[in-house]
């Protein structure tokens, strides 16, 4: 695969200062595809000072012309599509009909979206005898994590360019190449230089190095509850914000009268998309207790539709997980529910294939709230099936964990869904299937975090407020 041997600071590929390299390895088949730079904190530094230094005049450049830069990073990344399909699929093993749909297609609809909100945004008003003004927050240190190694690093990148904020991108090591794709693409773009740079290297070197950093001044981090607990203690030190996107444990919600075989389908694909690596995955169903053995007869049937496989090959729905380390965190939470009692259906911990981080996907049934599998992120192709008698059950469940990032209610009519999904702890509840929408505000409740990304939300956390008497 394509890699550059550098960073990209102050609008141009520069030497890492270190000598240290970080392999790219494809999970599919556990090989080496490239190297890159293992950044270091001068690294760091200089992509900080770089950003800094184009801060006052991008600050000042006036919305519409940030919007136009905006449309054409969206056009060098069109162009870019089938390239950038090819990298997320090798270098995360998302199957290529995902990757190209929804890591590369949904992460262009972002973009496009802060082309609109860039121009049409309020970014002045008048109240009373004050003009209030809402101004960019500075120089933003973006940390992404692996599993959207696009997406995620658009999600951060559209809102800030369309403040007026200027950047330093440190992606994940496990997925470097996609975020030197866009890296590119901002080069073509013509966005000037400065206002974005982009250091790869691994989070206790650069990451902390870059949220540490005196001239960072708003950390934007998406990843695991653990680190980010770690990011916002060290941002917190220097009193500067932070927005964490974290964990979830994400409850699928079952109510009688649904359309149960649509639901239980929809739970099910929604947990093996991108092999169950999604904050958001709805990785707990729960379902009445009357209708219980027949959502686990629905689940074993629609699994059956998701086997692991090749995600090179055409109509592969669910391939492997990122690397060696995930691959046996998942099965060793698939055998702590064999363990702890959990009845397994599907799957199991034994991996598929010899070769590559596959594992395969598992249904567990009778799970009870205080399981490990019920409780904790497992971040792979797991569904737990739980059973409630009632509705304040299905809601103490629902509610009974640390996170609160997604959800969804399945109920006879959208009234009754809405009325459960509004007593629910989290940040986005999906309504009968709801689609996905672009300028919704996504983020967590409780210990998925702090902060919004996306729409008009989004941009909000890229901006500080300043008002003017009169």
């Amino acid at each position: 695969m394509k890699a550059q041997d550098g960073m990209y600071i102050d609008g141009a590929w520069r030497p890492a200062v270190g000598t240290g390299r970080i392999e790219v390895v494809n999970p599919a088949d556990g090989q080496v595809i490239a190297e890159v730079p293992a950044g270091t904190e001068e690294d760091v530094d200089a992509a900080v000072r770089a950003a800094r230094a184009a801060l006052p005049g991008w600050a000042a450049t006036p919305p519409a012309e940030r919007a136009a830069l905006i449309g054409a990073l969206r056009d060098a990344l069109q162009a870019r599509k089938g390239e950038l399909t090819e990298t997320v699929t090798a270098e995360l093993g998302a199957p290529l009909g995902f990757a190209k749909a929804v890591h590369v297609g949904s992460s262009i609809a972002v973009v496009s979206s802060y082309v609109e909100l860039a121009a049409s945004y309020a970014f002045e008003e008048r109240i009373g005898n004050s003009t209030v003004l809402m101004e960019p927050v500075g120089v933003v240190g973006a940390i992404t994590p692996w599993n959207f190694p696009l997406y995620q690093v658009v999600a951060k990148v559209a809102p800030a360019l369309a403040a007026g904020c200027t950047l330093v991108l440190k992606p994940a090591e496990d997925t470097p190449l996609t975020a030197q794709l866009f890296a590119e693409a901002v080069h073509e773009a013509g966005i000037p230089a400065g206002v974005f740079n982009l250091v790869t290297g691994t989070g206790p070197v650069a990451g902390q190095a870059l949220a540490a950093h005196e001239g960072v001044d708003f950390v934007s981090f998406t990843g695991s509850t653990a680190v980010g607990r770690q990011v916002g203690a060290t941002a917190g030190a220097a009193v500067k914000r932070v927005a964490l996107e974290l964990g979830g444990k994400s409850a699928n919600v079952i109510l009688p009268g649904a359309d149960l075989p649509k639901a239980v389908a929809a739970g099910v694909g929604h947990v093996m998309n991108n092999t169950g690596q999604r904050c958001n995955a709805l990785t707990r169903m729960l379902v009445h207790r009357d209708q219980y053995e027949e959502a686990v007869s629905l689940a074993v049937a629609a699994v059956a539709d998701h086997p692991a496989g090749d995600p090179r090959t055409r109509g592969t729905r669910v391939g492997p997980v990122v690397n060696a380390k995930q691959h046996e965190r998942v099965r060793g939470f698939i055998a702590k529910g064999v363990e702890e009692g959990a009845r397994l259906v599907a799957g199991g911990p034994d991996a598929p294939y010899e070769q590559g981080y596959f594992v395969a996907p598992t249904v567990f049934a009778d799970v009870t709230p205080d399981m490990t599998i019920a409780q904790e992120e497992i971040f792979g192709p797991v569904l737990s099936i739980l059973a409630y008698e009632d509705e304040e059950e299905a809601l103490s469940i629902a509610n009974g964990t640390v996170y609160g990032l997604g959800g969804a209610v399945w109920a006879a009519d959208e009234e009754t869904a809405a009325a459960f999904a509004r007593r629910m702890e989290t940040g986005q509840v999906d309504i009968n299937g709801g689609n996905y929408n672009v300028l919704a505000p996504f983020g967590g409740h409780k210990q998925s975090g702090v902060g919004r990304e996306l729409g008009p939300h989004g941009l909000a956390e890229y901006l500080q407020t300043k008002s003017l008497q009169f």
